[in-house]
């Protein structure tokens, strides 16, 4: 099918062209939203008598968005999930999701705004875009974490925080967690570490006292 387009649209085209999409496409989603109008001689003669109003106010648009965008300069947003050890998240974090943390931070946006190819499954630093006007976008850093404290310390290091977690902290998978209670080796070090040590000596010295005879004879 063939339509005006309205807006300025990714991957199709800018305002006042005219293109070729599937016809589900057009009159399911681009149509309905007001993004674009079917292609015939009535509907291009009113682009054509809406065109300056419609520039004009896109331009605006723009502008705001912009204003908006330049706000939201390095936002990142953090959700807390519950994950494995290996950082598989138990389910997912969607556009909805993204949408609702970033309104929460004070940015009023739809999930419809979040541009994503599949839902995020992991834990860690994800960089998420978020299109404020069909020209302007931005990139906000969508930080997942089992806590706000490993949330935090995943904004510093960079890193996805695993491991297995053991009280407020974390291990890593496979390390060993000291315990409180003493071993029978570390006793044994306790005891050994404790003792006097013997010179050479000393020792030479005790056993020649033990062999001479005392002067009663003995």
């Amino acid at each position: 099918m063939q339509i005006i387009l309205l807006e300025r649209i990714e991957k199709l085209g800018q305002m006042g062209d005219l293109v070729n999409v599937k016809t589900g496409y057009a009159r399911n989603f681009l149509i309905p939203q007001g993004k674009a109008l079917r292609a015939n001689k009535a509907n291009m003669e009113r682009f054509e008598a809406e065109r300056v109003q419609r520039e004009a106010s896109n331009l605006e648009l723009r502008k705001d968005a912009e204003t908006e965008a330049a706000k939201m300069q390095d936002l990142a947003v953090s959700l807390v999930r519950a994950a494995s050890e290996m950082g598989q998240l138990f389910g997912s974090v969607t556009s909805r999701d993204i949408a609702q943390a970033v309104t929460d931070a004070g940015y009023s946006i739809t999930r419809d705004q979040v541009i994503m190819d599949r839902s995020i499954k992991t834990l860690g630093l994800t960089e998420t875009r978020i299109r404020l006007h069909p020209e302007v976008s931005i990139t906000v850093i969508v930080n997942i974490a089992r806590s706000l404290a490993e949330a935090e310390t995943q904004l510093k290091t960079g890193v996805a925080v695993t491991g297995e977690i053991v009280g407020d902290d974390f291990t890593l998978p496979g390390t060993k967690v000291a315990s409180a209670e003493a071993t029978p080796e570390a006793e044994f070090d306790a005891v050994s570490t404790d003792a006097t040590p013997v010179t050479e000596v000393e020792a030479a010295s005790a056993n020649i006292a033990d062999s001479e005879p005392d002067q009663a004879g003995n």
